[in-house]
């Protein structure tokens, strides 16, 4: 099953929690790999201007969705939005990949 995860960081801007973010950054990044590596997390997009990020994940369930981004070490400080995503009638028996001829009709 396909989910689209919208996550926000809100760790505080303080001192303090700017050197335990630079600590974090390499274990967030190594158990990111790990999602990838596991299939799990598809894609991951940053939303320029923001501390937005926008994740594509596959996972057998919500279950073990949850269980994947509570293993993210900033997940104390994630704002997460989750949508569990169907696919559409036009997608069904489409080959996967960019369609062909995906421009604007003119």
């Amino acid at each position: 099953m396909e989910f689209l995860v919208r996550q926000l960081n809100r760790m505080p801007a303080d001192e303090e929690s700017r050197r335990l973010r630079e600590e974090l950054r390499p274990r967030e990044r190594q158990v990111a790999r790990q999602l990838r590596d596991a299939g799990i997390l598809r894609r991951l997009w940053r939303v320029p201007g923001t501390q937005h990020a926008i994740g594509l994940y596959e996972a057998e369930d919500a279950t073990v969705l949850h269980d994947a981004l509570s293993s993210l070490p900033m997940f104390p400080w994630l704002e997460i939005e989750i949508q569990p995503l169907a696919v559409h009638p036009q997608e069904r028996g489409a080959p996967p990949g960019p369609a062909a001829g995906s421009g604007t009709a003119g």
